[in-house]
Parts: structure tokens; sequence; C-alpha cells
């Protein structure tokens, strides 16, 4: 007898987004997304994607920004 263990998703489903962003429409989504300030990527399709850490404000794997490059001399 075979067991299958189903793994939940990390991303919101899009259900779950439209509940949190009170919106069906993409655009919109991203745009209140971005209001306040909750990390989201776009995929292929044109689709915000949230991860639920995202949602909760768990901020994990966060690209920092890297510094403008100077010369040594100013350094």
């Amino acid at each position: 007898m075979e067991q299958t263990i189903e793994q939940e998703s990390i991303w919101l489903s899009d259900r779950d987004l439209e509940k949190l962003t009170g919106c069906k429409k993409q655009s919109l989504q991203i745009e209140y997304l971005r209001e306040q300030g909750i990390a989201f990527r776009i995929n292929r399709l044109g689709e915000p994607v949230v991860s639920k850490d995202a949602a909760k404000g768990i901020h994990t794997n966060v690209q920092h920004i890297k510094p403008k490059w100077q010369p040594n001399v100013i350094k």
C-alpha cells in the first residue's frame, strides 16, 4: 500500500490573492500589492504570484540592491 503525501503550495491561490487584494483584475492586484509593500513576482502569463510568507509579512530570500559601482579611488 503506497501512501501519497500531498505537499502544500507555498503560493497563494488565485482565490486567496483575490481575497487579499479585493480585486479580480490582475493590474489592480499588482497595484494593491505595490501600494502595500507585499513582495510578489509576475509570471510569464502576467499574473502576480505571492508567497504565503510574503502575505504574512515574513521576508525570506529578499534580493538586496547592489550598491552603485564606484572606482577604487573614491572608496
